[in-house]
């Protein structure tokens, strides 16, 4: 399963944070890193899956 999420977290960081953690803070964090630039948001997401 963390394959299929690291995949979603590259193709769409917030996604893959959702899946993993829900609607909490790393959700929002995310969203936010993913709008100011995609690169940034992947960093994030990939840290919130590889982290569990």
């Amino acid at each position: 399963m963390d394959i299929i999420r690291i995949i979603v977290a590259i193709l769409l960081p917030p996604l893959g944070v959702f899946l993993q953690e829900g609607l909490g803070k790393h959700f929002w964090i995310n969203i936010l890193l993913t709008l100011l630039g995609y690169l940034p948001g992947i960093v994030h997401a990939l840290y919130i899956i590889i982290k569990r």
